[in-house]
C-alpha cells in the first residue's frame, strides 16, 4: 500500500536532533520572535496558569520565556526526543500525540510545529481534550506566503535546468484554514491573526544555513532523495537576487506567522446570542429610517 503521509516524521525528528546538537547563534530568531509574542498575549490574560505545557517547542525557548513572565507555576515540555527535553520536566511523544490525561492542563502552547502534523485537526482535538474547562490554547505556525521567495526561486531554477521541479518548500496553511480547524476542534472564542516578519540576508545560502540550523530542512515525504546539484542552488541564488533584493543587494525572506488562541468551553464564558433572540427586527429598523434624509 502506498504511504500517503505528507511529512517524513523520522526525518523531522532527526533534523531537530541535529539542530539541537549544532546550535548556531542567532538562528533561533524565529522562535524568539514567537516567544515574545506569546508572552505578550499571555500577559493580556489576567490570570495565573498552574500547569502549562509547551508542545514541541524544539529548543525550550518559548517555555522559558513564559516561565519568566510569572504567569505560570509549572511547565511541562513535550518533545519527539529526550535530547530536546534535557533536564526539563517533560514527556516524549510524536508530533501527532498529546500525551496528557483529559482536563489536566491550564495552558497549552504550540510554537511552530502544528503545520508539520499529518492530522492537524486530530492534534487540536487532543489539545482541547487535555485542557481543563476554561483552559487556554495558544498556537503559532508558519502560514501561506512563508518563504514564498525561496519557493519561487527554486522552482524557477529547477524548471529552467531540468524541465521540472521537485517539492522543496512545504505547503503552509492559510489563516482561514487555521480558523476553521480551531472551530472544528471545539474551541470556544477562537481567534486567529497573522504577523509578518521580513528577514534580510546577503544571499540565498545564508537563508538556507539558518533553515538547517532551525531544523527546517525539507521534510516532505515526496522530496527527491538525490542530492541537489550545485548548479541548481547557484541559479536559484541568482534568480532570488534578481527578483527579491533590496537596493543594497541584500535579499528578503518572508515569514508569515499565524497566531491562534482558543479556550476549552466553560459555562462562565461569554456566548453568542441565540439565533432569533433579537428584540428588534431589521424590517422595523428600515421602516424607522426610510423617511430620513
Amino acid at each position: 500500500m502506498t504511504d500517503q503521509s505528507l511529512f517524513d516524521q523520522a526525518f523531522l525528528a532527526l533534523q531537530r536532533r541535529r539542530a539541537r546538537a549544532r546550535a548556531t547563534e542567532g538562528a533561533d530568531f524565529l522562535l524568539r520572535h514567537v516567544a515574545e509574542d506569546l508572552a505578550d498575549r499571555l500577559a493580556a490574560v489576567s490570570r495565573r496558569f498552574p500547569v502549562a505545557v509547551e508542545l514541541h517547542g524544539h529548543t525550550g525557548i518559548v517555555g522559558e520565556r513564559l516561565l519568566s513572565s510569572g504567569s505560570i507555576d509549572r511547565l511541562i515540555r513535550i518533545e519527539t526526543d529526550p535530547l530536546l527535553i534535557g533536564q526539563s520536566d517533560g514527556k516524549v511523544a510524536s508530533l501527532e500525540t498529546v500525551p496528557l490525561e483529559p482536563e489536566t492542563a491550564d495552558l497549552i502552547v504550540s510554537p511552530l510545529s502544528l503545520h508539520l502534523t499529518q492530522d492537524t485537526p486530530g492534534v487540536l482535538i487532543q489539545i482541547n481534550r487535555a485542557l481543563k474547562p476554561d483552559g487556554l490554547f495558544l498556537g503559532a505556525m508558519p502560514g501561506a506566503g512563508t518563504l514564498g521567495e525561496l519557493r519561487e526561486a527554486l522552482i524557477a531554477a529547477e524548471s529552467e535546468l531540468s524541465g521540472g521541479a521537485a517539492p522543496r518548500v512545504i505547503p503552509f496553511p492559510d489563516i482561514r484554514d487555521a480558523g476553521a480547524l480551531m472551530q472544528r476542534a471545539g474551541f470556544a472564542l477562537p481567534v486567529t491573526d497573522v504577523d509578518t516578519l521580513t528577514v534580510r540576508y546577503s544571499d540565498l545560502f545564508g537563508l538556507m544555513r539558518d533553515l538547517r540550523a532551525m531544523g527546517m530542512a525539507n521534510p516532505l515525504s515526496g522530496r527527491s532523495r538525490r542530492p541537489a546539484s550545485r548548479a541548481l542552488f547557484l541559479r536559484a541564488a541568482e534568480l532570488y537576487a534578481e527578483r527579491f533584493s533590496d537596493p543594497d543587494g541584500r535579499i528578503r525572506a518572508t515569514f508569515r506567522i499565524i497566531h491562534m488562541s482558543g479556550w476549552r468551553p466553560h459555562e462562565s464564558q461569554q456566548k453568542p446570542a441565540r439565533r432569533g433572540s433579537a428584540t428588534v427586527s431589521l424590517a422595523d429598523i428600515l421602516k424607522s429610517t426610510s423617511g430620513e434624509d
